[in-house]
């Protein structure tokens, strides 16, 4: 009955639409696609260079996805590769690796001749949409930039995977998975000739149109609020950019127009959000080395747009993107990034953590206080830790998640935020308030609330409040990065390098428990490490507060 409970709960936020789809998914035969005909190529369509989402291979039947490397027969790759996780399946099909340089061309080739020859029509992973829509572009980058022109029965497998496409939109998923479906149908469209093409590319361009307004919100993030996500689509902006301006393509130039706009709000929005060493904070499903890193973008963009990343700012600056819900204290190279928005889109928060209220800091440069990131896709003891609320710099509740994260991507009664705010008070110091109600649910209603406070010498005190009724315990939790260690003394704790050189002092300024605990900080997918994390605990009748301050240290050898 719980379980049933659960399920309802979680349903209960899909879109009519959504809902309609999923049925029609499951009970619909797979659509059959017609044969292909001439698959002829549009005249003057070219694309310029753009950043490879692949590491350099050390052979030409070697992949190393998710951390993970795997060497292939030259006769005789593995497609379906049973043993290995999903995630990596699909990065076998997405043929990212056409655009890497160390992969010999004869190689590539042969990849795409027996992907064809192994793979019908709708069976295993490489006929889903997502993986699909990720190849029709590589493929498409592929044949414009190669001095050969493509086999006839590689552009014929690539019209029959269009077509497949145009009837297999992921309508039941939507976000970034429909994103990619219609930046898929619009290269496709501008590719070929004829009017099959002329229809991908209307169905492409009028759901990219669409999704454009509800995926980017106003400050210019992604509504999936994953850095590593809106680089992902931002990426697609700036390929359907570099393709449209290289290709005399049948679209409105005003439609043009408004991807560079919109390119730009996100590359502001990706720059102001990245911690002092240019790369991206892991809240939600974020972690490095899926998309390219920001410098990478930024490079990207300049080519295409003119795009010029801001001089870093050395005096005191904030920055708060409250569509998202993402506030940034930065100071030089001290920076405090806070997560107060919603956990995503409600129809789809398959890649939301309860991470609200919860924090990133890096002082003098170096991260010190971090998210756990993601380890995998998979019903693994990894994912079910990561998504959790113990799992990241916030409160926990009489054991509770904030929000009722569940299987691998799904979310029953999730929090949502009450209020946010971030300004400079009278005194000159920084203020951050924010609130979420996920704990409503717990008898006595309570509600998590966090003040933060910066002193521009180099204090932040976090101040945690349990509002409501009734007696409750509250975990407050401090992930350190594994590069940093905690001594002990009676009334605070220091946070010092492996070599001995102390980074910060923490102090408790309330009444609580304080304990030391390990877990776990997963950087990048199939990567663990082990780090310290620091929990203040109190249990009390509520309303009630549990505060700490994190000081700069001198970097003194302690």
């Amino acid at each position: 009955m719980e379980r049933l409970l659960l399920f309802a709960r979680t349903v209960s936020y899909l879109r009519p639409d959504q809902v309609f789809a999923q049925v029609l998914k499951r009970v619909r035969p797979s659509s059959r696609v017609p044969p292909a005909r001439s698959a002829r190529t549009r005249s003057g369509v070219n694309i310029g260079p753009s950043p490879s989402l692949c590491p350099p291979a050390s052979g030409d039947f070697s992949f190393c996805f998710l951390n993970r490397t795997l060497t292939f027969p030259s006769s005789s790759v593995d497609w379906a590769s049973p043993k290995l996780p999903k995630l990596w399946r699909y990065n076998l099909h997405y043929f990212d690796y056409l655009d890497d340089p160390a992969r010999s061309d004869e190689a590539k080739c042969r990849l795409i001749a027996d992907w064809i020859a192994n793979n019908p029509i709708g069976v295993g992973d490489g006929w889903e949409p997502y993986p699909v829509s990720l190849r029709i572009v590589n493929w498409i980058k592929f044949f414009l930039r190669r001095e050969k022109p493509p086999e006839p029965a590689w552009l014929q497998s690539l019209w029959t995977q269009a077509a497949w496409l145009e009837r297999h939109v992921e309508y039941h998923l939507l976000a970034n998975h429909l994103f990619k479906n219609a930046v898929a149908l619009v290269f496709v469209g501008v590719y070929f000739d004829g009017p099959e093409a002329d229809r991908w590319l209307r169905q492409g361009w009028v759901l990219l149109w669409q999704e454009l307004a509800e995926q980017f919100l106003p400050d210019g993030g992604h509504y999936e609020r994953s850095l590593m996500y809106h680089s992902i689509c931002l990426m697609d902006c700036l390929d359907l950019v570099n393709l449209l301006d290289h290709s005399e393509a049948p679209v409105a130039q005003e439609g043009l127009a408004r991807f560079k706009d919109t390119a730009r709000a996100a590359l502001a929005y990706l720059y102001g959000l990245c911690l002092p060493d240019g790369e991206i904070p892991l809240f939600n499903d974020a972690a490095f080395e899926i998309a390219p890193s920001p410098k990478r973008i930024f490079q990207y963009a300049t080519t295409l747009l003119g795009y010029e990343p801001p001089v870093p700012a050395q005096e005191l600056e904030l920055r708060a993107y409250p569509d998202s819900g993402y506030y940034v204290i930065a100071n030089g190279n001290d920076r405090l990034v806070i997560d107060c928005g919603p956990i995503g889109p409600d129809y789809q928060p398959g890649h939301a953590h309860c991470d609200t209220l919860s924090y990133e800091l890096a002082i003098d440069g170096r991260r010190v206080i971090v998210d756990s990131g993601v380890h995998d896709y998979e019903a693994s003891p990894e994912r079910a830790y990561a998504r959790s609320t113990s799992a990241h710099n916030t409160v926990m509740v009489d054991g509770v998640e904030q929000s009722e994260i569940w299987g691998v991507f799904r979310v029953a009664r999730r929090a949502k935020p009450i209020r946010a705010s971030l300004r400079r008070g009278e005194d000159g110091r920084v203020i951050f308030e924010g609130a979420h109600d996920g704990y409503r649910r717990l008898p006595g209603k309570p509600i998590h609330s966090r003040t933060v406070i910066y002193d521009e010498r180099g204090e932040w005190v976090v101040q945690d409040r349990l509002d409501g009724m009734g007696e409750h315990r509250l975990e407050s939790y401090v992930h350190l990065h594994p590069d940093f260690q905690v001594r002990r003394h009676e009334r605070h704790l220091t946070i010092v390098t492996t070599d001995g050189h102390r980074m910060a002092v923490v102090e408790p300024l309330t009444p609580c428990e304080v304990r030391i605990e390990q877990g776990w900080y997963f950087p990048e997918f199939g990567m663990k490490y082990e780090r310290t994390i620091i929990v203040f605990a109190r249990s009390h009748k509520a309303p009630f507060d549990v505060c700490y301050a994190i000081r700069k240290g001198a970097g003194r050898r302690q």
